[in-house]
């Protein structure tokens, strides 16, 4: 009797053992956000919007270069990745053509508005087909938030672009930014802010409209590099976190803007055309800059 109680309870201790293939796989969530500037071969309206002729092509050729990123994080052993639609009017991307354990994010308004769904549970954010910033004068199609609104976007001082914008909301969580694809100018002024991630350059920048291209399948084929090297190294690199207090400067192409915010306590105004304000954190910051970049007084569902 006592024998047999004592196979039972090897064969119940035994069984509770996992297996090899029961295991639990090391977790890696992955936050992708994916803009579409910066995707090889863009260089004017004609591939950024559902009007330009060239649209529809380029929305493949978008979601080629971001599934080439997905495909590189599961190489590198990613187990949740979260792909935030990031262009336009949020719908860019085919989503029928992602794995079915992937998870998009599409459309506005939202909060964290780029970089909406991180939070501290992620691991690394990757950035792909960004652009650089308004005042840069290399870029392709460079802009900070909206082309036809703002001038200026600066956090304590420091120009943003909406790479390293962005950088600072993943910060807020300690998520780093480990990757980039886009143009040259891109790359570069991302980099002087938050740091040497891996960049995958798309293509130069020959002026606002025009550059030298990488072809899709070459483009796609230097982001699935940059992607494994970069979370094979993901230790390396530090989430981007401003020192607090923080301050954010915004300049507008008008002065309307400007002053009706001024009206309310939380915005200084610094000039005809700017504004300053002090937000507790990212996350307020980023909510402000949702408000500035989405209400319209004509605003309906």
């Amino acid at each position: 009797m006592t024998r047999r109680i004592f196979v039972c309870l090897a064969l119940t201790i035994a069984a509770a053992q996992p297996t090899r293939s029961q295991a639990q796989i090391p977790k890696l969530k992955v936050h992708i956000s994916v803009d579409m500037e910066g995707i090889a071969g863009v260089v004017t309206g004609d591939q950024l919007g559902p009007a330009g002729f060239e649209y529809a092509r380029f929305r493949e050729f978008m979601t080629r270069e971001a599934m080439a990123a997905v495909s590189a994080a599961k190489e590198a052993g990613a187990t949740e990745i979260v792909v935030a639609d990031s262009h336009g009017n949020g719908e860019n991307l085919l989503i029928e053509q992602f794995p079915p354990d992937v998870r998009i994010i599409r459309s506005w308004p939202r909060k964290l508005n780029m970089m909406a769904g991180v939070d501290g549970t992620f691991d690394a954010a990757l950035f792909i087909g960004y652009h650089a910033s308004t005042n840069n004068t290399s870029g392709v199609r460079a802009h900070t938030f909206s082309s036809a609104n703002l001038t200026r976007v600066a956090l304590n001082g420091v120009e943003m672009t909406e790479g390293s914008w962005n950088a600072a909301i993943a910060g807020h969580f300690n998520v780093p930014v480990v990757m980039i694809s886009g143009d040259d100018a891109a790359i570069a002024e991302v980099r002087s802010v938050i740091g040497d991630i891996e960049g995958a350059e798309t293509k130069k920048s020959l002026g606002f409209h025009s550059a030298l291209t990488l072809t899709p399948q070459a483009s796609v084929d230097v982001i699935g590099r940059k992607v494994k090297a970069a979370l094979g190294r993901r230790a390396e690199f530090k989430a981007y976190r401003p020192a607090g207090p923080l301050t954010v400067e915004v300049s507008f192409k008008n002065y309307l803007p400007a002053e009706v915010l001024a009206y309310l306590p939380m915005f200084e105004r610094t000039s005809s055309h700017s504004i300053r304000f002090r937000p507790k954190d990212m996350v307020e910051a980023s909510l402000v800059m949702a408000f500035i970049g989405s209400y319209e007084p004509g605003l309906t569902p």
